[in-house]
């Protein structure tokens, strides 16, 4: 006995769930006819409170100002919405973001310890100058190990020590603290033309010896050019 299957209908697996899933990460943030409730506390696109109003009055405002209803405080009784442009407050709020991730990527570390000399504390601190330059972030970070942890005074000191060596260069963020076994501090570039390098000497640019040589050959025909228009003009 021939059995047949039914391939239409469009139907899926599951009782014919949808498992498609929505990737708007700003789609739980209620607006214009998604506000369900009846009243709300309302805000004007400057930021001026206009009282509690009709939600379907509220929406006849924003379409008079060519905006949207956006809820920000769905918690409050009655919930407060504000009347934006949505669509470049989720460009903005994405823009934040994008700059946020770069300035993850450009965080650099330099490693100190309690007991380090001189000069291994001089070529680190030439490194964390280095990415200053840079324009990247420095985590400076202390590890204490073993028995070093008795005198955590010590790493202090050398930090603190860190920090005023580099600072023509950035500046920390907050005090060093004590995490676990190590001390962090974040220093911060200063902008470009207050940056004052100690330690750190940026390469020469590379010779331009065959530029040089074309200009001096450039010299050497210039008076053969002059002798040839005062000729002509005999």
């Amino acid at each position: 006995m021939a059995t047949s299957f039914s391939f239409g209908g469009g139907k899926r697996r599951g009782g014919g769930r949808n498992f498609r899933r929505n990737n708007d990460p700003y789609a739980h943030i209620r607006r214009n006819q998604r506000i369900r409730v009846p009243k709300i506390r309302v805000i004007s696109p400057e930021g001026k409170q206009l009282g509690v109003m009709q939600t379907d009055r509220a929406l006849e405002l924003a379409q008079q100002f060519g905006l949207d209803l956006v809820e920000v405080a769905s918690q409050a009784s009655p919930p407060v919405c504000r009347i934006m442009d949505f669509g470049k407050y989720v460009y903005e709020e994405s823009k934040k973001s994008s700059n946020s991730k770069v300035t993850a990527s450009k965080i650099k570390e330099v490693e100190l310890s309690p007991r380090i000399d001189q000069h291994d504390l001089i070529t680190k601190l030439r490194h964390a100058e280095e990415f200053l330059n840079e324009g990247a972030k420095v985590k400076l970070r202390l590890k204490f190990r073993g028995r070093e942890m008795a005198h955590t005074q010590i790493g202090f000191e050398v930090m603190k020590r860190a920090i005023g060596e580099i600072e023509g260069m950035g500046h920390a963020e907050n005090e060093p603290k004590l995490n676990g076994r190590q001390i962090n501090v974040m220093i911060t570039p200063h902008p470009a033309n207050k940056r004052k390098l100690k330690y750190f000497q940026p390469k020469p640019p590379p010779n331009k010896a065959p530029d040089q040589k074309s200009k001096d050959s450039g010299d050497e025909q210039e008076p053969a050019a002059k002798s040839d228009v005062g000729t002509k003009s005999e």
